[in-house]
């Protein structure tokens, strides 16, 4: 088996929406560390929304690349299991994702060196048992990730090269003279609002104020740096433009939630 480019680290990070009750994630790892006992399975976020494809890829996207490479990525957000959607797998900057044809690889395609789509008959190569209709997170991405991060199969082995996906489900920001708007992709559990807008789009700004919701909103550094109760703008730890509520929720405040749309203007070119 074609083994030349693919170096694994033995990581293997997993991302669903499963919650964490029942034991779905627990199983899934598993399957995987009875086929590699010495993997290192990294549990990413199981709390995604249900059926919320472009959460999942956000968070991956900007994940990645703080796990060594030679990891596999697992994603799972799945609403169409058990249809004729295809799974996908891709290769970039020295990782493996792996994902249902849906949308969710959206951010990680764009810059992928290369992408396919399982080739199903390669369950059967690898000693996989036939999949359930509603389970492939088992059946299929278990044992698959298991052998890449083990070594003992390459990317080629089990997909076939595709030059057709899904595109993600959020459109990438829109960047104008002096304006950026985007979308809130996620809100955390401290009710912070987070945009899909990279510092990239904004760095060049001399006053950013964010609008949201009918709201100007000043960007600063971090949160303690407006009073108890006062909104912010911020660049996160992740790069994106983020909008919170020093010791309250944001969310609950301005009344948005994920899908919001976000504007950044320069205050200076007003």
């Amino acid at each position: 088996m074609a083994m030349n480019r693919w170096k694994p680290s033995g990581v293997i990070t997993i991302t669903t929406d499963f919650g964490h009750k029942g034991p779905f994630a627990a199983v899934m790892t598993g399957v995987i560390i009875s086929r590699f006992p010495a993997a290192r399975v990294i549990d990413l976020a199981h709390d995604i929304p249900a059926h919320w494809p472009p959460e999942a890829g956000f968070w991956l996207s900007r994940s990645f690349s703080f796990f060594p490479p030679g990891s596999v990525h697992v994603a799972i957000v799945d609403p169409g299991v058990g249809t004729e959607r295809e799974i996908l797998l891709a290769m970039r900057e020295g990782h493996i994702f792996m994902a249902p044809d849906n949308g969710l690889l959206g951010p990680v395609l764009e810059d992928a060196e290369s992408i396919y789509k399982l080739d199903h008959g390669a369950l059967a190569r690898i000693g996989a048992q036939a999949p359930s209709l509603t389970f492939h997170g088992r059946d299929i991405f278990a044992p698959i990730a298991a052998e890449l991060a083990a070594g003992r199969i390459d990317i080629t082995d089990v997909g076939i090269e595709t030059s057709e996906w899904t595109p993600g489900w959020i459109e990438d920001p829109v960047a104008t003279n002096g304006r950026v708007s985007g979308v809130v992709v996620t809100v955390d559990a401290f009710g912070n609002l987070i945009s899909n807008i990279d510092v990239s789009l904004v760095d060049d700004f001399v006053n950013p104020v964010v609008h949201i919701a009918g709201h100007d909103i000043a960007m600063k550094p971090t949160y303690g740096r407006v009073k108890p109760g006062e909104y912010l703008g911020l660049i996160n730890s992740f790069g994106v433009v983020e909008i919170a509520r020093s010791e309250e929720s944001a969310a609950a405040g301005l009344g948005c939630e994920r899908g919001a749309p976000v504007v950044i203007r320069d205050g200076s070119t007003r």
